[in-house]
């Protein structure tokens, strides 16, 4: 008798900076990774770090992830309603489950974030476990600022986590980023694809 080994289904989804890598098992949504300058079979070994096992390209299975993620970057959908399987240390989970807490177009600190987990000196153990975060954008860890406010690490580029911030409060706040003199707006994903500021 053949045991029968476990798939991960995975599908590409477009986004505005690039496209982004979905993969899930039967329990839920086990990684989403953002292979904006990454070659295919790159972004496809990140997925396999995340998911240790056969990767299978089935759009049919992903199909309501793939939906809220095209919901968000449409600016229709503010949080996700998907089941996750989300594989950790008890602490990173902890940390991942604060992440899904911070309200959409909002930030938090690494220290702040810290502090809620009752952990005040615990800024880098935090740290650590945001960026093993597997589901970029579904739990937000973008929305994690250094403690001066800037705009630390972020596995996918600091341009990417600036445009999803920038993304979420040009919904949350229609007028934060139109240049006073033209009502234009200030940055756009093409200005995010380059790198630029």
């Amino acid at each position: 008798m053949a045991i029968q080994t476990p798939s991960v289904s995975y599908t590409t989804v477009s986004m505005p900076i690039g496209d982004a890598l979905v993969a899930g098992t039967e329990r839920g949504i086990c990684a989403l990774i953002i292979a904006a300058h990454a070659t295919i079979p790159s972004a496809l070994d990140a997925l396999q770090h995340y998911c240790p096992a056969p990767l299978v390209p089935d759009t049919d299975a992903l199909a309501d992830a793939t939906t809220q993620l095209t919901d968000y970057l449409n600016g229709a959908r503010q949080t996700f309603d998907l089941p996750l399987d989300l594989v950790g240390t008890p602490f990173q989970r902890r940390v991942w489950d604060a992440l899904l807490a911070i309200p959409y177009g909002e930030t938090v600190t690494y220290r702040d974030l810290a502090r809620a987990l009752g952990q005040p000196g615990g800024a880098q153990a935090v740290g650590g476990a945001v960026a093993r975060n597997p589901l970029s954008i579904i739990v937000p860890c973008h929305r994690v600022l250094g403690s001066d406010g800037s705009l630390t690490g972020y596995s996918w580029g600091v341009h990417i986590k600036r445009w999803l911030l920038d993304h979420e409060r040009r919904i949350a706040r229609p007028n934060a980023f139109l240049k006073p003199e033209t009502g234009e707006n200030c940055r756009d994903a093409e200005d995010v694809k380059r790198g630029g500021e």
